[in-house]
């Protein structure tokens, strides 16, 4: 079949000009469009998206659909042909991508060796559990849970169960596992529903984290440095104390230090030589197994993680770069309301429907929270969000705006997952005081067991603490009729990448520590 040749020049203009002008027509020539403020809205987001079109390179325009330039910079091709792992974008990096803003630049041998790492148990503390356990390719990169279990479960998403006897698990995971589309896009600089992992250049990495000064140098970015601390949790993937001196080590604080978590890691990987030969290929000061350290595999993880979770050719995209059919007339519709009367833009803007910032929107509060306690509590029920980050009152039940690209692949939604249909937390979204009094708690996707079953609602229940969180909520109500909400639901399957429905090719046979691969 012919390859397409690459928009140049001016015909690369005419196609933004043409983008552009179709999401003018949608947002603020329609016969519903709203208020004159709403208009002012829509066309200030047309203004940003007209800047950021800009930005792209006129050979980039066309994205994944026609012709790689696999010899981009940063030694990386289209495809991870010895990872088997094509990468969900297809996209070379750096100088050669479908993208709006800069993606990380490629690296073949590290993103193969970090699709390895990413399924492997062997680096939880008892073997048990790896990354891929809560955020599977066959659950689009979350597990389909309102909360995980974690480490001492058995079973994969939906069938996972709370584990038996000794080995059962201790507590759920007290927030939902976010999903990891676009995370390698640069501008997503903040890691965890919290944001504890961001850039600070207080700190001998330029990164703050839940390691403070102990964070290594040597990390290549924030998403690597995120891939470190799953590791570290006992509820996640480290185990119980005494169970294993992984555990011990996490219990003890003892993440950096000599016989520590990462270190003891980084001796299991230094001991299967498969893995060996892959980070000496991989790592330019890596030239035998005594100089592996743990943060060399969290760099892979995160270059696989960057490019296999690359979704950027939605019907949206696409519609933005001048296919005006690629978008339904009821998603269009659907996105003028986004823009527009439903304010949703006002905190999921920009590229990746996303402001990279925290908002409190009076999510109701499940599960065994994060040890934090209102006055007159002391059960730890409660999550304060953004507040454990920064110490801040104000940022009490804030949580980081996540991005919508896939959204309607990744559900459960909100921190703790508490709702299990996009339908709802759309409707708590435009009015969340209403949606937090008429919560159903029978919709939260958790495996039971009677001990956990027995905490799991007792925040919500308690009117004082369902008070404080409805006190501190940001959003505004909007009222939709029934139509526009389907039109923005519409909108909203419109930022599905076609790439990111199927991401068996993603997940390997086997990996070198020879641990089954099954949950």
């Amino acid at each position: 079949m012919k390859k397409m040749k690459k928009m140049r020049g001016p015909i690369a203009s005419l196609a933004i000009t043409a983008g552009v002008a179709a999401l003018a027509v949608t947002l603020t020539g329609t016969a519903d469009a709203g208020t004159g403020k709403e208009t002012d809205r829509a066309a200030g987001v047309l203004e940003d998206l007209a800047r950021h079109l800009r930005k792209v390179g006129p050979g980039d325009l066309q994205g994944r659909s026609a012709e790689e330039d696999s010899g981009s910079s940063g030694g990386s091709e289209s495809h991870s042909g010895s990872s088997g792992s094509s990468g969900s974008s297809g996209s070379s990096g750096s100088g050669s991508s479908g993208a709006y803003d800069a993606f990380y630049p490629r690296d073949e041998a590290k993103e193969a060796l970090g699709r390895l790492l990413f399924h492997d148990k062997i680096i939880s503390g008892n073997e048990n559990i790896s990354c891929a356990t809560c955020h599977h390719l066959l659950a689009d990169t979350g597990d389909g849970l309102s909360l995980s279990v974690g480490e001492g479960a058995l079973g994969l998403g939906m069938t996972r169960n709370t584990g038996t006897g000794l080995d059962a698990v201790h507590e759920r995971v007290p927030r939902n596992a976010p999903h990891l589309f676009n995370l390698g896009a640069v501008e997503f600089t903040r890691m965890f529903h919290d944001g504890r992992v961001e850039p600070n250049p207080a700190f001998p990495s330029g990164i703050m984290s839940p390691a403070g000064m102990d964070l290594p140098e040597g990390l290549d970015n924030v998403l690597a440095v995120q891939a470190m601390f799953p590791v570290t949790s006992p509820t996640e993937m480290a185990g119980q104390h005494p169970e294993n001196t992984v555990a011990t080590a996490a219990e003890a604080g003892n993440l950096a230090g000599p016989g520590g978590v990462w270190e003891q890691l980084a001796i299991r990987l230094r001991g299967i030589s498969e893995y060996v030969g892959m980070f000496v290929d991989a790592f330019d000061d890596i030239d035998a197994a005594e100089d592996i350290e743990f943060f060399h595999a969290a760099n892979a993880i995160a270059a696989w993680e960057a490019a296999a979770f690359r979704a950027d050719n939605s019907p949206y995209d696409r519609y933005l770069r001048g296919d005006h059919k690629a978008m339904s007339q009821s998603a269009k519709r659907g996105m003028q309301l986004f823009y527009g009367a439903a304010n949703c833009g006002s905190c999921h803007t920009g590229t990746f429907q996303t402001s990279h910032d925290f908002a409190a929107a009076a999510m109701p509060q499940i599960g065994p929270g994060k040890g934090n306690n209102l006055p007159g509590y002391n059960d730890g029920l409660d999550d304060f969000g953004r507040e454990r980050v920064t110490g801040l009152a104000e940022d009490r039940f804030r949580f980081r705006v996540l991005s919508l690209r896939n959204v309607a692949l990744t559900g459960p939604w909100g921190h703790d997952g508490a709702y299990n249909t996009l339908e709802g937390i759309v409707r708590h979204q435009l009015n969340p005081i209403a949606g937090m009094s008429n919560y159903d708690t029978d919709q939260a996707a958790l495996p039971s067991r009677s001990d956990l079953d027995d905490i799991d609602f007792d925040c919500y229940n308690d009117p004082a603490r369902r008070g404080a969180v409805v006190d501190a909520c940001e959003i505004d109500p909007r009222s939709l009729s029934e139509k526009q909400v389907r039109e923005l639901i519409d909108f909203l399957h419109a930022l599905t990448d076609p790439a990111s429905i199927d991401l068996r090719h993603e997940i390997p046979p086997s990996v070198p520590s020879g641990l089954p691969m099954y949950d």
